[in-house]
């Protein structure tokens, strides 16, 4: 039976780095995802927004504009959610993969530029979702039975929080899985020659092992036959 890519023995194989490569690439399909589902939710608001309000702008159906605004948000923050989880290993990752060289020119260096901020955008929607998990908390503890009443509405309004950070990772998020996309398939295309020269060293450290053996440890030296001496 032939061992699976995820069996321990192959896992052993593999040097830290390629590990470590392999981890944060692993992330990027989903922000792919969530970056698809942003935008998704971005444009169907748009095809519908305009048809709930008058020529300034002003809503006609106060109720059913804010019912859709309320799908938007919600459906939004999920794919906030996935950046939060996801997001930042992959940014580690990408930024510890790209070069100096990839920031002046080359296909990902305007999107490798537009990630400039997105490291606050994170950061303030994780504050968002752990002010929302305190107060959650701070209300099972205080009024039992109570957030069945009041979660909806405490969700309604974290979702509609944050958008704003919807808003900017419509830009940001597809920067950062393209670049993500492009540092992964470039490392995969390292890694033959990675391990050819790995191979190569525990070669030569193989046969250098086996040309100085250690020398055995020298017998002691057996004493002199006696001779038996002459009766006098």
């Amino acid at each position: 039976m032939s061992t699976s890519s995820s069996s321990p023995a192959s896992a052993e194989n593999r040097s830290p780095a390629i590990t470590d490569h392999l981890a944060w690439r692993l992330h990027v399909p989903a922000l792919a995802s969530a970056a698809a589902g942003i935008s998704r939710a971005s444009d169907a608001w748009d095809a519908v927004s305009d048809s709930f309000c008058d020529r300034d702008g002003w809503p006609i159906d106060e109720e059913a504009y804010a019912d859709s605004k309320a799908k938007r948000d919600a459906e939004a923050w999920k794919h906030i959610e996935v950046f939060l989880a996801h997001g930042p290993e992959v940014l580690a990752g990408a930024r510890a993969t790209a070069s100096g060289a990839d920031y002046v020119e080359g296909p990902i260096s305007e999107d490798l530029r537009r990630l400039h901020g997105i490291d606050t955008t994170l950061e303030r929607a994780g504050q968002l979702r752990h002010e929302w998990d305190q107060i959650m908390a701070l209300m099972d503890a205080s009024l039992p039975g109570s957030r069945k009443i009041y979660e909806s509405r405490a969700e309604r309004i974290r979702n509609a929080d944050g958008w704003r950070y919807t808003d900017k990772l419509s830009f940001q998020g597809p920067a950062l899985v393209r670049a993500a996309d492009y540092l992964a398939g470039r490392a995969d295309s390292d890694q033959p020659s990675q391990c050819e020269r790995a191979r190569v060293a525990l070669a030569r450290s193989a046969a250098g092992n086996r040309g100085a053996l250690p020398a055995s440890p020298s017998a002691p030296s057996a004493p002199a036959p006696m001779v038996p001496g002459r009766s006098r």
